[in-house]
């Protein structure tokens, strides 16, 4: 896959430049022009977006359902979590158009479909990877770090601040990454509600085109050399997630090991 990929997309990399593809502002096919700044600022936008909103409430949940809550309580909320991991993309898209980008557009008196609203969606969309992998890391942390941190009279909230999340810490990053490529990952959600737009965006409320969008919405009819512009568009796609992957990888998993 990877040999295919960069033998079909290089040629249009080579012959554009490195520098003009990846930083080019314009991306206009018929024209010969090829530049992917815009895409490569709209998934970050939109990942980081979903990242603020995702990783709090999914690290949260992580605690609440691994510390906090009753084990019945829990054994019912984790299945329905494990389920949105289940929804289709398409589903998420369809929820995103007709509840959330109506909800942006009367109260911003705009056209809804915005890097906000993909970022609501994907943030939802990460919840089942970033507290699913973070319960799991909590729960590894050894009893007996929490039973001496009560033992020596800290709270139970003191206990999972100060000795368990930092012991949990490599385990807690490891999701967020591996949600981060979840989101930079995802292409049918966020080509129904973020508008598809191929400008720089000014602000979280401007549409925008990601990486994934530009291929998805244009392989159907490109050919020639506007279709090796699109699989030049997958290579550089393809470096963010390895780069992500690796990141992953240089993360010590060894529970407590943070812990001073």
């Amino acid at each position: 896959i990877s040999i295919f990929i960069f033998r079909e997309g290089w040629t249009v990399i080579s012959k554009t430049g490195i520098a003009d593809f990846v930083f080019g502002k314009k991306w206009a096919p018929t024209q010969g022009i090829y530049g992917i700044f815009p895409m490569i600022l709209g998934s970050i936008y939109v990942t980081l977006g979903a990242l603020m909103i995702g990783v709090p409430i999914g690290v949260g949940c992580a605690i609440y359902l691994a510390e906090i809550a009753s084990p019945r309580l829990s054994a019912i909320i984790k299945p329905g979590i494990e389920l949105l991991a289940g929804i289709p993309s398409v589903i998420y898209g369809l929820y995103g158009m007709t509840v959330i980008v109506p909800i942006i557009r009367d109260l911003f008196n705009n056209q809804g479909f915005s890097i906000l609203a993909g970022s609501i969606v994907l943030g939802i969309m990460i919840l089942p990877t970033i507290t699913n992998i973070s319960m799991d890391s909590i729960e590894a942390v050894p009893k007996e770090y929490k039973e001496g941190s009560l033992a020596l009279g800290s709270s139970h909230w003191q206990a999972i601040i100060k000795v368990i999340l930092p012991a949990a810490k490599s385990g807690i990053i490891s999701s967020i990454i591996l949600g981060m490529g979840r989101a930079i990952g995802e292409t049918m959600a966020v080509i129904m509600i973020t508008g598809n737009s191929t400008l720089i965006p000014e602000s979280i409320l401007s549409p925008a085109r990601t990486l994934t969008g530009n291929i998805g919405i244009e392989m159907g009819y490109a050919s020639g050399e506007h279709q090796r512009a699109l699989f030049a568009t997958g290579i550089v796609l393809f470096i963010f997630i390895m780069i992500l992957n690796l990141m992953t990888k240089l993360i010590p998993n060894k529970a407590g090991e943070n812990i001073e």
